[in-house]
């Protein structure tokens, strides 16, 4: 099974290519350029490196969400286009999940954190779980989006020792230090970030279960309202309450608010 997979739900831009067990080229970056100056050349750059045939790509895997809403979009975006374009269906793979397949085989729990803004993150709890020979990932908490305080609560319900990663670390290590009442770690930079080739492996494993969906049938998992939404309906609703209070441009309270 040959599957290309995208992830730029994040801080990171990263293109993999895999075929059946086998990673054959990933290409990641962590740096100040938009997705949308980076996504396509390194795709194209994977492409001349091991001369691919983008017509004998089965599956297309792509981070699904949570994550930058801009990021998202223009991964969803060259996602669908590419599956389109070449006939082949996607693997819609949540962030989350895929950021915790970084630290395949694990015997701690895993907690990745994406910052949300607004004192929340993007997270879940995950275990790993001997089956056949290799480790299954088992999500204890499926991604949602959370207080960071929350999250910490139910980290120390668990009892067990936990690893983070992701772009939340940084953000919230000091609150982690504060409020957990359990053995605590932070992943080092090599899997600490969002990688194309998780999403490839995850990508493969809903192929052979059948959890694949056309391109035109996809859409993103945000998990929250993009900032641009919140303030339209917080704008919204201070109108209603306005109207409610017979409060109108025309008034003179409406004059004098304005």
């Amino acid at each position: 099974m040959k599957i290309l997979a995208l992830d730029s739900s994040g801080l990171v831009a990263s293109v993999a290519y895999m075929e059946d067990d086998t990673l054959v080229a990933e290409y990641s970056t962590n740096y100040k350029k938009t997705h949308s100056q980076t996504l396509l050349p390194m795709l194209d750059e994977i492409r001349k490196m091991v001369e691919l045939d983008l017509s004998g790509v089965d599956v297309i895997a792509v981070a699904a969400g949570p994550g930058s809403f801009t990021g998202l979009r223009i991964g969803s975006a060259t996602a669908k286009g590419l599956g389109l374009a070449l006939g082949a269906k996607l693997a819609a793979v949540p962030t989350v999940d895929a950021l915790a397949m970084n630290l395949y085989g694990c015997d701690k729990l895993i907690c990745p954190v994406m910052d949300a803004r607004r004192s929340q993150v993007y997270t879940g709890l995950y275990t790993f779980e001997k089956q056949d020979g290799s480790y299954a990932l088992h999500a204890q908490l499926t991604q949602c989006a959370l207080p960071v305080q929350e999250l910490a609560g139910k980290i120390n319900e668990t009892g067990r020792e936990v690893i983070f990663l992701g772009d939340g670390v940084p953000v919230y290590r000091n609150v982690f230090k504060e409020l957990l009442q359990v053995p605590y770690s932070f992943a080092p930079a090599s899997c600490n970030r969002q990688r194309a080739a998780s999403v490839a492996v995850l990508g493969a494993e809903y192929a052979k279960a059948g959890k694949l969906v056309g391109a035109d049938a996809f859409a993103p998992e945000y998990l929250r309202m993009s900032q641009a939404e919140r303030e339209r309906m917080e704008a919204n609703e201070a109108e209603r309450e306005r109207m409610k209070a017979g409060i109108t441009p025309g008034s003179a309270e409406g004059k004098k608010n304005g």
